[in-house]
């Protein structure tokens, strides 16, 4: 099954419509006997993550503004023992399409989608390989690779970095990605820009260990300031808002690439975000949902992959950095997506979802 005309039709504008109309916790639109009942579980980062929870929420409201037979409500889990009672509470409500968000949520999900067989579940970021969940991965490195690539040539300082919020696949295929690019730089323009934060070979590097603390974002991306680095990449959810703040705040000091969400039209920090390693969520959860309203089956094999082939995945436009990122630079970062989607250059990373 193809998603990609859901990414056309719907670009990437992801705004943040979910924020600004947040509903309550268990918001239901509503519920007739003849509604398709779509009903979504976040992971800890909560509703309003300007994340990945953000985006598969407006995918929902999409769904909804498609077909207004389709009902949409959430429940937002506080701690990961949330997980399984929330899956719990929507099967007994008997939901018909449950939507888990996050990789995270990736072993609760199995569990009880192999308790309820005949229950419809959709995962993001995670695939529990079971035949009644319908994965939605995003082979985010190959965007990363193209937002390593222009930091190292924003970079003045020679450093960049990059952390995360947990060693998780979904978090670690970003960086991956990311470093790649700079050593990809580095090699074509014979440069020494270092990467910090994050060594690809050991998989080991800077962790704020949470999705939803801002000021141990901060307390990251400070020590990776402290070490030279003047562009930043936290793939953090909303932990990484401490970074971007605090760089807004720096005045110019340093700058910050933000992940899953253009961060312009997701953060109140677009002044110190160069561009954004976007995933496109929300047309993959509409698609599926649509489909699903509309009776079809959604594969577990092979699920979706987002690529820059198929535009699930991208960078954002430079927005306020538009003036500032050099032609020359924005021509070759444009040539690496058209590489890397004919296969030319190819992006590795162990995190990367099969295809």
């Amino acid at each position: 099954m193809r998603i990609a005309s859901a990414f056309v039709a719907g670009g990437l504008v992801l705004g943040a419509a979910a924020c600004g109309e947040a509903p309550d916790d268990d918001n239901n639109a509503g519920s007739g006997a003849k509604k398709f009942s779509a009903c979504m579980v976040t992971d800890v980062g909560g509703i309003d993550d300007k994340s990945f929870n953000t985006s598969a929420w407006k995918g929902l409201q999409e769904a909804k503004a498609a077909n207004d037979n389709i009902d949409i409500k959430y429940v937002a889990s506080k701690a990961e023992a949330d997980y399984e009672p929330n899956l719990t509470q929507y099967v007994n409500q008997k939901c018909d399409f449950i939507l888990a968000v996050g990789g995270l949520m990736e072993t609760a999900t199995k569990k009880i989608a192999e308790a309820n067989p005949n229950q419809h579940f959709g995962i993001v970021d995670g695939n529990p390989g079971v035949d009644n969940v319908y994965p939605m991965q995003f082979d985010t490195a190959q965007a990363a690779f193209q937002a390593g690539y222009l930091a190292a040539g924003m970079s003045k300082s020679g450093k960049v970095g990059t952390y995360g919020g947990l060693p998780i696949p979904p978090v670690t295929i970003f960086m991956d990605g990311f470093v790649d690019g700079v050593a990809y730089y580095n090699t074509t323009k014979k440069k020494d820009v270092q990467a910090l934060g994050w060594n690809k070979e050991t998989q080991k590097g800077s962790f704020s260990n949470a999705f939803d603390k801002q000021d141990e974002g901060k307390k990251v991306s400070d020590a990776l300031v402290a070490q030279g680095a003047d562009i930043i990449m936290p793939v953090a959810g909303g932990a990484g808002l401490g970074t971007t703040s605090a760089a807004k705040a720096s005045g110019g000091k340093y700058s910050t690439i933000w992940v899953d969400v253009d961060g312009c039209e997701s953060t109140p920090d677009c002044s110190a975000i160069i561009t954004t390693v976007v995933k496109n969520i929300p047309g993959a959860v509409k698609e599926a949902v649509l489909k699903a309203a509309g009776g079809d089956k959604l594969p577990a094999k092979p699920g979706f992959v987002g690529t820059l082939a198929n535009n699930g995945v991208s960078i954002a436009p430079y927005h306020d950095f538009d003036s500032k990122v050099p032609a020359e630079l924005k021509a070759e970062v444009d040539k690496i997506k058209a590489d890397i989607a004919a296969g030319t250059i190819t992006v590795s990373s162990k995190a990367q979802p099969a295809k």
